[in-house]
């Protein structure tokens, strides 16, 4: 009776243990953020203490990209591992901004349910998976996570909302707070907070079952509204304006994903789990007074400035601490290599346009990731093939840089080399043509409203 009770003990703890083996991966995933708002990215203004940290312990990408410079195109492209126009995502889903003959279904535009998530593909290794934040992928309840291979959710279905408490009912619906699914009720306290506190409750859970778990902390920060505590804001006596708040919105961010962090290595999981932390597009200077220098450019055009984003990867034992990568990756890269770090096939996935990351990290290959990268939104579209960058416009000729010798974007060398412009312009048509059209579209003013805003933080442009 006492070995047959002993053999039961040591199976379940191989059992135990052989979960364990996979790591739990936590993506912590910032809103809006400027490219230079971070401690680890040059900022003397920020305090970003936990970041910082975080940064030191991880691989920092210096050319990471997102699949399109606004929230909700961007979301889809990581979610799926795919560029999101090949199932024609192409812009952000706002009711009530869009053309009144497209997109008269409301919340029911979203990303489409026969799209495979990177949540289904986890649960497919075992792991129990969790969403916290802003989902901005479709209102209506067959959009919802926990529809689309989350256990788990708290946040809010749309694109913006309130840090603090709405006292009343919210214009948009979407933007309430919601437990689980369809259960709303407002948070007390901070919402950044909140959500930590939160996922930090899952992490708890999930550590005690013995399971990999995956924990997905989508913040609205530093996205607008333009809200902080009066305790954070304090911390910036020097600062002024929204830039003075959009500081204290980062601390809270940075506070927050240190809880999450420091979890980690009080329940001793730290070594085996993969944290990333990244941003969804660069950030809007005009609404609340990020910044993205040394780059030119913001959210919604596709200057770096407004496509390429801080991005850490943290692994112990498998990826170098305190080093950098200095190719170009994507955030769609991260379905395929949380895929790959759960024991999975990257080879394996269909239909998939990133990759697994890991080879390329880890010196198993010295090739490029991506030796060319598509964006695209209505007229607008731009290809980055090697270090060469083609940017076609509605409203003037086409420009091309080179990005590793002028990374700000402000000599155009079109005019000198007519014939890349031409290869680059074809190659950039020629992926557009393999591509869905548009499920719905946003007022055409707004085109303009963002060729306004690149132009106005773009210096030296030629118009």
């Amino acid at each position: 009776m006492k070995n047959t009770l002993l053999f039961l003990l040591l199976l379940i703890g191989c059992i135990h243990c052989k979960a364990q083996e996979k790591p739990n991966i936590v993506l912590l995933f910032a809103d809006d953020a400027g490219y230079a708002d971070f401690g680890f990215q040059g900022s003397k203004e920020m305090k970003t203490p936990n970041l910082d940290k975080l940064a030191k312990q991880s691989l920092r990408f210096t050319q990471a990209y997102v699949t399109d410079p606004t929230c909700g195109p961007s979301r889809a492209g990581l979610m799926t591992g795919r560029y999101q126009q090949r199932f024609g995502f192409e812009e952000n889903n706002v009711p009530g901004f869009m053309s009144p003959v497209s997109a008269k279904d409301g919340p029911a535009m979203g990303l489409p349910v026969n799209e495979t998530t990177i949540a289904d593909y986890l649960k497919k290794r075992g792991y129990s998976t969790a969403f916290y934040g802003k989902w901005h992928l479709g209102g209506e309840d067959k959009f919802h996570p926990m529809k689309r291979g989350f256990d788990e959710f708290y946040g809010f279905r749309g694109g913006a909302r309130d840090y603090f408490p709405y006292e009343k009912e919210p214009k948009e619906k979407l933007n309430k707070l919601e437990k689980g699914f369809g259960n709303f009720e407002e948070h007390n306290g901070y919402l950044t907070d909140e959500l930590a506190k939160e996922a930090l409750a899952f992490i708890d859970r999930s550590h005690k079952k013995g399971t990999p778990f995956f924990a997905f902390l989508s913040f609205n920060a530093v996205h607008t509204p333009m809200d902080a505590t009066k305790e954070d804001l304090e911390q910036f006596p020097n600062l002024e304006g929204n830039r003075k708040i959009v500081a204290a919105m980062t601390l809270a961010l940075d506070r927050a994903a240190g809880k999450i962090i420091d979890r980690l290595e009080e329940l001793g999981i730290a070594e085996n789990t993969l944290v990333v932390f990244t941003n969804d597009n660069g950030g809007p200077t005009d609404k609340n007074a990020s910044i993205n220098l040394p780059l030119s450019g913001t959210k919604s055009n596709y200057l770096e400035g407004g496509i390429r984003v801080p991005f850490l990867m943290k692994w112990p034992g498998k990826i170098k601490p305190n080093s950098t990568y200095d190719k170009p990756i994507s955030t769609m890269d991260l379905l395929p290599t949380f895929y790959a770090a759960a024991g999975g096939n990257a080879n394996e996935l269909k239909n998939i346009d990133g990759v697994d990351l890991l080879p390329f990290l880890t010196g198993k290959s010295q090739k490029v990731p991506h030796e060319t990268l598509f964006w695209k939104k209505d007229a607008r579209g731009t290809i980055r093939k090697g270090n060469w960058k083609l940017l076609r416009f509605p409203d003037r000729p086409a420009k091309l840089f080179n990005i590793e010798e002028d990374p700000k974007e402000l000599n155009d060398l079109a005019a000198q080399r007519p014939e890349i412009v031409k290869a680059l312009y074809k190659e950039l048509f020629q992926w557009e043509s393999s591509l869905m059209r548009p499920r719905w579209l946003l007022r055409k003013s707004f085109e303009k409203d963002d060729i306004d805003r690149m132009d106005a933080y773009w210096p030296l442009q030629s118009n």
